[in-house]
């Protein structure tokens, strides 16, 4: 780090020269009317409803998202699993490594631009000449010399200042980058736990279904056996368990692949041991949703910020190009000597040396210069064409999820009622069946209607905690407060930020 605050001094002060192109600012955060991401304002709070994910949620608008949102789950099994995910999944090891990368690159660029060259050589050889020499007699004779050589090229018109704030922009990229890996991994850990105790409960209330059926079927089967019912009845509840015992087998392959997927996201083979296993009730749905402020949305975002940074890039190249159309400078310096022994190479009458200073101006090229700088132009617009258009999705996402927040609880209050009511049904008709006041078919569709409800309502539970990830995920999750500023990366660049204005 010092290395680069040697050459952030260097470029700005020790070389006197200006930077020719666009000096980047941030772009301002889109215009909102008021403080809302939808057309029309949110309710203070949701719905709710008996039973797991459904508790009232309420919108704390302006209110901090924690570094660690997941903790808001309340499951230490999934605190652990994600903390492990984060350590040990590739992807996350893979973003930080390219990290480093580009910080690499930027110090091999800062050598190689801001400091003079220097190159030392010593050589012997041993040669003939010939008698048609000038001035000379034919002969054999050993050389020996030894030099320095000094080069530099002076950043007149500021083309290595953009060149090390476009590598700048790159590190800051791929910092945000790590950001987003951060933030995408720990929502995937989440959503897919999440998905899981979906799956294990829906699991559940089949075999809760199956098992009520089997019963009711045994009962059949002795009518039968005693010519009380006709057989279409008892196939009728033969077909019926045999349909809802056919469910089951997806819906175990379906959690075995959540499984899996958590085991990979853990850094882990799907065949090791020592995973977690979540249900509905092992989690607790937070009730103060953090919103943040769309202003703020902007400055959260890792995708928005990694965007930015590829515009910037884009501003430094066009200074780049720019810089590549004046006068470039060059200072050259050389101090050596030669003699015919070793010994008398380092005597005064055998030293030379030489000290140059030379111009280059491009006088034709074919217009290639003139059409560098305009494809740069054309590479900033596409570059602010992406940033809008990752703006204009990060907003879409927030919008939808708060939506869905809504939507998803008044659904689940509903389903709740259908579902009670569908049981009450259920039990009604079974013993108006007994009692033979209604048919076997009205049996059968009490059935059919609570079985369909009852996975509905489990379903139903899971998106509520869904949603609330996914809106941890869509603002951001609150990597900028995390303790002590530090980065989900190992390693983060804190070069200067050449030609940036807040």
């Amino acid at each position: 780090m010092k290395k680069r605050i040697v050459v952030a001094a260097l470029v700005a002060v020790g070389l006197g020269g200006c930077a020719l192109g666009p000096e980047f600012k941030t772009p301002a955060a889109p215009a909102t009317a008021g403080d809302s991401y939808t057309s029309s304002p949110l309710s203070q709070q949701t719905a709710s409803a008996p039973g797991p994910g459904g508790a009232s949620q309420q919108f704390a608008l302006g209110q901090e998202i924690p570094a660690q949102w997941w903790t808001l789950f309340s499951s230490p099994a999934l605190d652990q699993l994600i903390r492990s995910a984060l350590e040990n999944n590739p992807s996350m090891a893979a973003a930080e490594a390219t990290l480093r990368q580009a910080q690499e690159n930027y110090n091999a660029q800062a050598g190689s631009l801001v400091y003079p060259s220097v190159s030392g050589q010593l050589g012997g050889g041993r040669q003939k000449t010939s008698v048609t020499t000038a001035g000379s007699a034919a002969g054999v004779y050993n050389v020996y010399n030894a030099s320095v050589n000094v080069a530099y090229t002076p950043d007149v018109f500021g083309a290595t200042r953009r060149t090390l704030e476009g590598a700048q922009a790159a590190i800051d990229y791929q910092r945000f980058q790590v950001e987003a890996t951060y933030l995408t991994l720990s929502a995937n850990v989440v959503t897919t736990a999440i998905q899981e105790a979906s799956l294990r409960a829906q699991l559940r209330a089949t075999r809760e279904v199956l098992d009520a059926l089997t019963k009711q079927q045994n009962v059949i089967e002795k009518q039968f056996e005693y010519g009380a019912i006709p057989r279409t009845t008892l196939l009728s509840q033969r077909n019926q368990v045999a349909q809802i015992n056919a469910t089951i087998a997806p819906l175990e392959k379906s959690l075995a692949a959540a499984r899996h997927q958590l085991s990979v996201l853990a850094g882990k083979l799907p065949g090791e041991g020592g995973m977690p296993e979540f249900s509905l009730e092992s989690l607790t749905l937070p009730q103060q949703l953090p919103v943040s402020l769309p202003s703020a949305l902007v400055r959260q975002r890792p995708d928005i910020r990694a965007s930015e940074e590829q515009l910037h890039q884009a501003s430094a190249n066009i200074g780049v190009a720019t810089a590549a159309q004046y006068p470039q400078f060059s200072l050259t310096a050389s101090y050596g000597a030669s003699a015919a022994t070793f010994g008398k190479l380092f005597e005064p009458e055998t030293t030379a040396w030489s000290l140059l200073a030379g111009v280059t101006q491009p006088i034709f090229n074919g217009g290639a210069l003139s059409a560098k700088r305009r494809a740069a132009e054309a590479a900033y617009d596409a570059a602010a064409a992406q940033y809008r258009s990752t703006v204009l999705t990060a907003f879409q996402n927030v919008a939808d999820t708060l939506r869905a927040l809504e939507a998803d609880a008044a659904a689940l209050k509903s389903q709740a009622e259908a579902e009670a009511l569908a049981k009450e049904t259920l039990d009604l008709a079974q013993e108006q069946y007994k009692l033979g006041g209604i048919s076997y078919l009205s049996l059968l569709d009490a059935q059919r209607s609570y079985q369909q409800t009852h996975v509905s309502l489990v379903q139903a539970q899971a998106a509520r905690y869904a949603d609330t990830a996914a809106l941890f995920q869509a603002l951001g999750g609150g990597w900028w407060n995390r303790a002590n500023g530090a980065p989900a990366a190992a390693t983060v660049s804190t070069a200067p930020q050449y030609g940036k204005n807040q």
